[in-house]
């Protein structure tokens, strides 16, 4: 019996010896994967949604005022644009925004495709955000754009004529939005009361985000870069 306890001994421990190593061996792999797992959020998006409400068969979706290029237009007298999704999803009745009203200042609306009435077609989705001419005017910057734009909202008409859903490009020509001569400062990340009035449906209030700016993760030697060589999983 103590003969055969000394030969069968020595395995059982070279068993608790590579289990030791194996465990060892994880350690240093979810140490090298944790590395360089910070490269993944070196860029930080501001984390604000807009905001959603529904007023009969219309819905309002993802309401929020848009951050603007320049930070001085947001300042007092200034300017900002409310962005969002008006959906109509009554599959007979036509509605219309007839205003938009706010405590921030005076607001001009432009329908879709540039129209003077804010027109919404039943089953029809009306995106509203910056006006379209800016892309445009990237690529030239003189009156000549201002001359494009105009056959997008003669070729928008027959498509509304037809009925179909959605009835606009609004990639080329959304409806605008616009808060003129602001009475106060506008503060990202805090919300302001906008009321929607529908011809049809009624009115809505809306509290209404603003968009903060995009954030740069600041880096020091404890979240910086990672060593050359070392990648994410």
């Amino acid at each position: 019996m103590t003969a055969l306890k000394a030969v069968t001994a020595p395995p059982a421990r070279r068993r608790m010896v590579t289990v030791a190593a194996l465990a060892a061996a994880a350690g240093i792999a979810l140490t090298g994967c944790s590395a360089g797992q910070h490269t993944q959020t070196s860029s930080q998006a501001a984390a604000i949604n807009g905001n959603h409400a529904s007023v009969g068969d219309i819905a309002l979706r993802n309401v929020h005022i848009v951050y603007p290029e320049a930070t001085a237009e947001h300042a007092k007298g200034g300017k900002a644009v409310i962005a969002l999704s008006i959906i109509n999803s009554s599959e007979t009745v036509t509605d219309e925004l007839t205003s938009v009203s706010t405590d921030l200042g005076q607001i001009k609306i432009t329908g879709p495709a540039g129209d003077t009435k804010f027109v919404l077609k039943p089953q029809q989705t009306v995106v509203v955000g910056p006006a379209a001419a800016k892309p445009a005017a990237a690529d030239d910057h003189h009156a000549a754009p201002t001359t494009t734009v105009a056959p997008t909202t003669t070729s928008a008409a027959p498509t509304s004529a037809a009925g179909d859903t959605p009835s606009i490009d609004p990639a080329k020509n959304p409806a605008t939005i616009e808060i003129t001569t602001l009475a106060t400062d506008i503060v990202p990340g805090l919300t302001y009361n906008v009321t929607f009035n529908f011809k049809d449906a009624g009115t809505v209030q809306v509290a209404v985000p603003v968009d903060a700016a995009a954030v740069e993760r600041v880096e020091n030697e404890k979240s910086g870069p990672a060593p050359a060589g070392a990648g994410g999983h």
